[in-house]
């Protein structure tokens, strides 16, 4: 956890880049995420893609 404590940066955090705005914790001035951390989730029985991912941590504005 302290790894994240030191990615966070102006309100927002360096290892967690994001680029839906749509999204309460988009960091609004830049393209990074405000949370410490993200949950990763699959949206298909066997992700072998991109496409077959998600952030599980997005809540819309």
């Amino acid at each position: 956890m302290e790894h994240n404590k030191q990615a966070m940066h102006n309100g927002h955090n360096d290892s967690i880049g994001c680029i839906v705005d749509e999204c309460k914790y988009h960091a609004k001035n830049v393209d990074y995420c405000t949370l410490q951390q993200i949950k990763i989730v699959k949206n298909e029985r066997n992700a072998n893609s991109v496409q077959a991912t998600d952030c599980g941590s997005f809540e819309p504005m």
